[in-house]
Protein backbone atom coordinates (compact mmCIF):
# COMPACT_ATOMS: atom_id res chain seq x y z
CA UNK A 1 0.00 0.00 0.00
CA UNK A 2 1.33 3.43 -0.90
CA UNK A 3 2.21 5.78 1.93
CA UNK A 4 1.80 9.52 1.44
CA UNK A 5 4.46 11.52 3.29
CA UNK A 6 3.16 14.85 4.59
CA UNK A 7 6.03 17.33 4.94
CA UNK A 8 5.32 20.25 7.27
CA UNK A 9 7.61 23.08 6.19
CA UNK A 10 6.59 25.65 8.77
CA UNK A 11 8.98 26.65 11.56
CA UNK A 12 5.91 26.95 13.84
CA UNK A 13 3.98 24.06 15.36
CA UNK A 14 0.63 25.81 14.92
CA UNK A 15 0.46 27.49 11.57
CA UNK A 16 -1.94 27.86 8.70
CA UNK A 17 0.21 25.66 6.47
CA UNK A 18 0.18 22.97 9.18
CA UNK A 19 -3.63 23.32 9.27
CA UNK A 20 -3.76 22.76 5.49
CA UNK A 21 -1.59 19.69 5.89
CA UNK A 22 -3.84 18.37 8.67
CA UNK A 23 -6.89 18.87 6.44
CA UNK A 24 -5.21 16.89 3.65
CA UNK A 25 -4.22 14.15 6.11
CA UNK A 26 -7.82 13.89 7.32
CA UNK A 27 -9.08 13.60 3.74
CA UNK A 28 -6.52 10.90 2.93
CA UNK A 29 -7.47 8.91 6.02
CA UNK A 30 -11.14 9.12 5.01
CA UNK A 31 -10.08 7.51 1.72
CA UNK A 32 -8.20 4.79 3.65
CA UNK A 33 -4.78 6.02 2.56
CA UNK A 34 -1.80 5.47 4.84
CA UNK A 35 0.01 8.69 5.80
CA UNK A 36 3.23 9.63 7.56
CA UNK A 37 3.92 13.15 8.79
CA UNK A 38 7.34 14.79 8.92
CA UNK A 39 7.61 18.11 10.77
CA UNK A 40 10.83 19.72 9.54
CA UNK A 41 10.99 22.04 12.55
CA UNK A 42 11.75 18.98 14.74
CA UNK A 43 14.89 18.05 12.79
CA UNK A 44 18.28 19.11 14.09
CA UNK A 45 18.71 22.70 12.86
CA UNK A 46 22.50 22.62 12.91
CA UNK A 47 22.56 19.43 10.82
CA UNK A 48 20.23 21.01 8.24
CA UNK A 49 22.15 24.29 8.08
CA UNK A 50 25.50 22.54 7.77
CA UNK A 51 24.09 20.01 5.25
CA UNK A 52 25.22 17.14 7.49
CA UNK A 53 23.76 14.30 5.42
CA UNK A 54 25.16 11.75 7.88
CA UNK A 55 23.27 13.15 10.87
CA UNK A 56 20.67 10.64 12.18
CA UNK A 57 17.81 13.16 11.78
CA UNK A 58 18.71 13.81 8.14
CA UNK A 59 19.27 10.12 7.38
CA UNK A 60 15.89 9.18 8.90
CA UNK A 61 14.05 11.98 7.09
CA UNK A 62 15.64 11.00 3.76
CA UNK A 63 14.63 7.37 4.37
CA UNK A 64 11.02 8.40 4.94
CA UNK A 65 11.05 10.41 1.71
CA UNK A 66 12.55 7.45 -0.18
CA UNK A 67 9.93 5.02 1.14
CA UNK A 68 6.94 7.26 0.42
CA UNK A 69 4.88 6.70 -2.69
CA UNK A 70 3.78 10.33 -2.85
CA UNK A 71 4.69 13.57 -1.10
CA UNK A 72 2.58 16.50 0.12
CA UNK A 73 4.67 19.58 0.92
CA UNK A 74 3.13 22.42 2.95
CA UNK A 75 4.85 25.73 3.54
CA UNK A 76 4.13 29.29 4.55
CA UNK A 77 5.21 31.91 2.03
CA UNK A 78 7.63 34.51 3.33
CA UNK A 79 8.82 37.34 1.07
CA UNK A 80 7.44 35.57 -2.02
CA UNK A 81 9.31 32.32 -1.31
CA UNK A 82 8.79 29.09 0.60
CA UNK A 83 10.14 28.72 4.15
CA UNK A 84 13.83 28.54 4.95
CA UNK A 85 13.46 25.29 6.89
CA UNK A 86 11.92 23.69 3.80
CA UNK A 87 14.73 25.11 1.64
CA UNK A 88 17.51 23.65 3.77
CA UNK A 89 15.70 20.30 3.98
CA UNK A 90 15.26 20.04 0.22
CA UNK A 91 18.93 21.00 -0.17
CA UNK A 92 20.15 18.01 1.89
CA UNK A 93 18.07 15.46 0.01
CA UNK A 94 19.68 13.43 -2.79
CA UNK A 95 19.17 14.91 -6.27
CA UNK A 96 16.72 12.13 -7.21
CA UNK A 97 14.87 12.05 -3.86
CA UNK A 98 11.44 12.55 -5.48
CA UNK A 99 12.10 10.36 -8.53
CA UNK A 100 8.93 8.62 -9.64
CA UNK A 101 6.81 10.33 -7.00
CA UNK A 102 3.71 12.48 -7.30
CA UNK A 103 3.97 15.69 -5.29
CA UNK A 104 1.18 17.97 -4.08
CA UNK A 105 2.41 21.42 -2.99
CA UNK A 106 0.43 23.49 -0.47
CA UNK A 107 1.17 27.04 0.66
CA UNK A 108 -0.30 29.79 2.78
CA UNK A 109 0.37 33.50 2.73
CA UNK A 110 -0.91 36.82 3.96
CA UNK A 111 -2.46 37.84 0.65
CA UNK A 112 -3.27 36.50 -2.82
CA UNK A 113 -0.24 38.40 -4.16
CA UNK A 114 2.08 35.56 -3.14
CA UNK A 115 0.22 32.67 -4.73
CA UNK A 116 2.67 32.45 -7.63
CA UNK A 117 5.39 31.41 -5.18
CA UNK A 118 4.12 27.85 -5.64
CA UNK A 119 4.84 27.93 -9.36
CA UNK A 120 7.88 30.18 -9.54
CA UNK A 121 9.76 29.30 -6.36
CA UNK A 122 8.73 25.82 -5.16
CA UNK A 123 7.78 23.94 -8.33
CA UNK A 124 11.24 24.21 -9.99
CA UNK A 125 12.94 22.80 -6.88
CA UNK A 126 10.48 19.89 -6.67
CA UNK A 127 11.05 19.23 -10.37
CA UNK A 128 14.83 19.28 -9.89
CA UNK A 129 14.44 16.50 -7.29
CA UNK A 130 12.97 14.26 -10.00
CA UNK A 131 9.25 14.35 -9.20
CA UNK A 132 7.27 12.31 -11.74
CA UNK A 133 4.30 14.63 -11.46
CA UNK A 134 3.71 17.86 -9.57
CA UNK A 135 0.00 18.38 -9.12
CA UNK A 136 -1.52 21.87 -9.26
CA UNK A 137 -0.78 23.43 -5.90
CA UNK A 138 -3.28 24.77 -3.40
CA UNK A 139 -2.62 28.26 -2.06
CA UNK A 140 -4.61 29.74 0.80
CA UNK A 141 -4.61 33.21 2.27
CA UNK A 142 -4.61 33.79 6.01
CA UNK A 143 -8.27 34.79 5.81
CA UNK A 144 -9.17 31.36 4.40
CA UNK A 145 -7.62 29.39 7.27
CA UNK A 146 -8.66 30.22 10.83
CA UNK A 147 -6.50 28.58 13.51
CA UNK A 148 -7.73 28.59 17.11
CA UNK A 149 -5.39 28.91 20.13
CA UNK A 150 -6.01 25.19 20.79
CA UNK A 151 -4.66 24.32 17.34
CA UNK A 152 -7.97 23.49 15.66
CA UNK A 153 -8.65 24.99 12.27
CA UNK A 154 -11.55 26.05 10.10
CA UNK A 155 -11.25 26.34 6.34
CA UNK A 156 -13.24 28.58 4.04
CA UNK A 157 -15.74 26.51 1.99
CA UNK A 158 -14.05 27.32 -1.33
CA UNK A 159 -10.67 26.26 0.05
CA UNK A 160 -12.16 23.07 1.44
CA UNK A 161 -13.49 22.23 -2.03
CA UNK A 162 -10.08 22.86 -3.61
CA UNK A 163 -8.45 20.54 -1.06
CA UNK A 164 -11.02 17.83 -1.81
CA UNK A 165 -10.17 18.11 -5.52
CA UNK A 166 -6.43 18.07 -4.83
CA UNK A 167 -6.66 14.96 -2.64
CA UNK A 168 -8.85 13.23 -5.24
CA UNK A 169 -6.20 13.97 -7.87
CA UNK A 170 -3.42 12.72 -5.59
CA UNK A 171 -5.22 9.47 -4.87
CA UNK A 172 -6.07 8.95 -8.55
CA UNK A 173 -2.49 9.59 -9.69
CA UNK A 174 -0.80 7.38 -7.11
CA UNK A 175 -3.33 4.59 -6.76
CA UNK A 176 -2.88 5.27 -3.04
CA UNK A 177 -6.37 4.26 -2.00
CA UNK A 178 -6.35 1.01 -0.15
CA UNK A 179 -8.71 -1.82 -0.95
CA UNK A 180 -11.58 -1.72 1.51
CA UNK A 181 -11.92 -4.65 3.86
CA UNK A 182 -14.22 -7.28 2.45
CA UNK A 183 -13.86 -6.16 -1.16
CA UNK A 184 -13.10 -8.67 -3.90
CA UNK A 185 -9.74 -9.00 -5.57
CA UNK A 186 -9.63 -7.88 -9.22
CA UNK A 187 -10.67 -10.60 -11.68
CA UNK A 188 -9.03 -10.69 -15.13
CA UNK A 189 -11.57 -10.25 -17.91
CA UNK A 190 -10.60 -13.62 -19.45
CA UNK A 191 -11.87 -15.34 -16.30
CA UNK A 192 -15.30 -13.70 -16.33
CA UNK A 193 -18.10 -16.16 -17.22
CA UNK A 194 -21.50 -14.93 -18.29
CA UNK A 195 -24.68 -16.83 -18.94
CA UNK A 196 -27.63 -15.49 -20.86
Amino acid sequence: MTTVLLVAGSPSERSRSAALLAAVQQRLRERVVRTDRLALRTLDAEALLQADVGHPDVVEAARRVAEAGAIVVATPVYKAAYSGVLKVFLDVLPQSAFKGKTVLPLATGGSPHHMLALDYALRPVLQSLGARLILPGVYATDAQVVVTPEGAHQLAPELSTRLDDAVDALVAETGAQAAHAGSFAPVPFAQVRCSV
